[in-house]
């Protein structure tokens, strides 16, 4: 017996030798799944490829690739992009407390947060960044990434800024200790009118929630009896916030959304009736640009009834991801599960893969297709579905709202647009504004300094401004869009002398969708009524829209959208 086992083994490392020999150098193991291919693709490229190759560098290319066959949402970030991410929704992050802009190659300070680092260090608005911890900073170099990551950094840690400020012969040295620097989901609450409460969600993030129980007490001191929340543009964020927020308005037990997907069995969001503002009448303004968290929260609201829906179609993102670290501090986000709202509709517009044209381009085909002008240019792609009382909702491409409030471009020139997508506008309200400063600070309120705008005439000064900067002088199409003109130059001079919300209030005034809105309450139409019972000729496929056909904001162009970089 010990002679055959010994006679078995030296046999076996004969032939295991031979076929060792023979399938070595440049052939794949035995094992021939899509991981170990990719791990022995590496593997060759770095023993036997003719140059030196940079793996790392190689991977981070090839992981964002690998993604993208899957769908648009599933993505790579780099170690170094993570934190600037997650700053968003994390709702705070370490910094020195400015807004800025970048224009001339140089750093102009926006505004300075309240009681943050910048503050009490001496740096104000309107001072230029030249220098950072000693190291020149103006020219090409300076890029929204590279000011980023000089401003930023450890809490505590010191960092010197030399500015050149407005009347100051020399420039002035600060030494800044860096401090957590609050980001605000939650960017306007105030009075409309006597009755009716506005609240502006940017996005959905770690704090969302207390931020708007915060708004909802203030309004409350101020005896509101009537809410708009206003999700426009709002991008989206963290699913659980948006169920606590929707939970606030919500009896118990109510569905607020589920999520499913093929590794994750469903999982069901509900209320559990401990919201303070269950029976208060509500409308949710929407756009195009309202996506994933917002479309949560705005599909819970319309498939309960419990809110009237306005504005135009959501953007149709109903993908839920999840954030998977990486050793190197990398990550990715990929999708793991689709949400459904109550009525059982997945929102989510269709894709072929994530790197869809068709996808990517889907707004502007809208657009172009004419559906933000006529709710007949809607189509819905998904199956009907039903709302608690009966309400016909569609799947399969956004949150359709229940009161369609279209785009109107009388009044749009091609100077206007000239000059909006140019950047030609927010150019000259920075410059305006820092070369009148001082005048300006006299007024603390938006009323007051929208008020003194008025009569500065800044429109013709922007048209001297625009023709010296390569913009030729209309004089007929400047008139036409005069009133569109003078609503996005002086609003955003008022955002950069007081803050967001006094810019938001502005742009409120003469904003349609805010009209539809407050003539919802004024009917006591804010709860949805159960369609009748005669039978609708209309075709399946859209929706019974209540139209109104005011002028509209001009989102097309974004002007609302824009916001300064934050340190």
């Amino acid at each position: 017996m010990p002679l055959l086992m010994a006679l078995c083994v030296v046999i076996g490392i004969v032939i295991g030798s031979f076929y060792a020999n023979h399938f070595s150098g440049n052939r794949l193991t035995i094992i021939n799944s899509g991981s170990n291919r990719l791990n022995n693709l590496l593997r060759i490229i770095d023993d036997q490829y003719v140059d030196k190759v940079d793996i790392d560098s190689l991977v981070e290319k090839a992981i964002p690739e690998i993604l993208s066959e899957l769908d648009p949402h599933s993505v790579y970030i780099s170690a170094r992009d993570v934190q600037a991410a997650n700053d968003d929704l994390k709702g705070s992050f370490s910094g020195v407390g400015i807004e800025f802009t970048i224009r001339e190659d140089t750093i102009h300070v926006q505004n300075v947060i309240k009681n943050g680092p910048a503050e009490k260090a001496g740096i104000i608005a309107g001072d230029k960044i030249i220098y950072v911890d000693g190291k020149k900073f103006v020219g090409k170099i300076v890029t929204n990434e590279e000011a980023q990551h000089r401003l930023k950094g450890a809490q505590g840690s010191k960092v010197k800024v030399t500015v050149l400020r407005f009347g100051q012969s020399k420039p002035i040295t600060y030494e800044i200790t860096r401090g957590e620097i609050p980001t605000k989901t939650v960017t306007a609450s105030f009075m409309l009118d006597d009755n009716t409460g506005y609240i502006k969600v940017k996005n959905f993030g770690e704090k969302t929630y207390p931020e708007l129980l915060i708004a909802l007490a203030n309004l409350q001191q101020q005896g509101f009896s009537n809410l708009i929340i206003d999700l426009r543009d709002n991008t989206g964020g963290y699913l659980q916030s948006a169920v606590q927020m929707a939970n606030e308005f919500l009896p118990a037990k109510k569905l607020i959304v589920y999520t499913q997907g093929r590794k994750s069995p469903r999982q069901d969001y509900r209320s559990d009736g401990h919201g303070a503002y269950q029976n208060m009448p509500l409308v949710v303004l929407i756009n195009e640009g309202s996506a994933s968290a917002s479309e949560i929260f705005a599909g819970a609201m319309q498939d309960n009834d419990r809110a009237t829906i306005i504005g135009r179609r959501s953007f149709g993102k109903g993908l839920v991801q999840q954030q998977i670290p990486f050793p190197d501090g990398s990550m990715i986000r990929l999708t793991i599960a689709r949400y459904y709202t109550p009525s059982g509709r997945c929102i989510q517009k269709p894709y072929s893969d994530g790197s869809d044209p068709n996808y990517a381009s889907d707004l502007i085909s809208r657009y172009q297709h004419g559906e933000f002008f006529s709710q007949d240019s809607i189509h819905h792609t998904g199956p009907a579905y039903h709302t608690a009382i009966g309400r016909v909702v569609y799947g399969g491409g956004g949150v359709t709202p229940d009161i369609f409030v279209p785009e109107d471009t009388s009044n749009i020139t091609s100077y206007y647009k000239q000059a909006a997508m140019s950047g030609l506008i927010l150019q000259f309200a920075f410059t305006y504004t820092d070369n009148n400063r001082q005048k300006m600070n006299a007024f603390q309120e938006m009323l007051q300094l929208a008020n003194y705008l008025r009569n500065q005439n800044t429109v013709e000064q922007f048209a001297t401004y625009a023709d010296k900067h390569g913009l030729q002088r209309r004089n007929l199409m400047i008139k036409k869009s005069h009133t569109l003109l003078e609503r996005y130059i002086n609003g955003r001079i008022i955002y950069n002398m007081l803050d967001e919300q006094a810019f938001t209030q502005y742009i409120n005034q003469d904003d349609p969708v805010i009209s539809t809105a407050l003539r919802v309450f004024k009917t006591n139409a804010a709860f949805p009524k159960a369609p009748s019972k005669v039978t609708s000729k209309k075709p399946l496929g859209k929706v019974a829209y209540m139209n109104i056909p005011f002028q509209t904001i001009h989102t097309p162009l974004n002007m609302v959208a824009y916001q300064p970089n934050v340190c």
